[in-house]
């Protein structure tokens, strides 16, 4: 197996565990058992729990932003279809607090590193914003991006709500959906 196909099954392997046993599970000694490997391998790979941690935050995220984008590939739709799209996905994605990707946040939080990597996250959200948007933006790219990161801002702003409770989320998905579309406006 190449490295890269070893490393794939890892992360892969690793979110089966923090699926089945949870967070808490995860370390890299018994990664190597569930991935019938040696210690060094998963060593090899992540040096540390905390790099295995953020690695596989990066490979969940990176996995839901590509399925969202292949999702809006290759058909055209109105600006008001893609506006709902993009906001349903994003708050269902942004509101899961049961999932796997929550679950490894969850064991990251307070880490520096944790903070470094979440900020990479947004701006990875922040560009496939863009790409889904542009096609309906009548925008220089720099102002596209701009309006873009309000976006992802009050998109977390609107899940986090959301999670609280304070809304339902169908005036969430509904709000944001309109966010999205006023946005996109050329100024008066």
């Amino acid at each position: 197996m190449s490295k890269a196909e070893r490393r794939r099954q890892l992360l892969e392997t690793a979110r089966q565990v923090v699926r089945q046993e949870g967070a808490d599970r995860l370390t890299l000694g018994h990664l190597a058992t569930c991935a019938g490997v040696s210690k060094p391998v998963v060593y090899d790979h992540f040096g540390t729990r905390s790099g295995l941690l953020i690695e596989l935050y990066r490979w969940i995220d990176i996995e839901r932003i590509n399925a969202f984008r292949e999702l809006m590939a290759g058909t055209t739709r109105s600006l008001e279809d893609t506006a709902q799209l993009l906001s349903s996905a994003y708050i269902d994605c942004a509101s899961n607090n049961t999932d796997e990707f929550y679950a490894v946040g969850a064991a990251l939080a307070g880490s520096d590193e944790k903070a470094a990597v979440f900020q990479e996250l947004l701006a990875n959200c922040v560009q496939m914003f863009v790409s889904v948007l542009e096609p309906h933006a009548n925008l220089p790219a720099a102002e596209l991006e701009r309006r873009c990161a309000g976006l992802v801002g009050a998109g977390e702003a609107l899940a986090g709500a959301l999670v609280r409770g304070r809304y339902a989320k169908a005036e969430v998905i509904a709000t944001f959906t309109s966010l999205i579309q006023g946005a996109l406006q050329q100024p008066a």
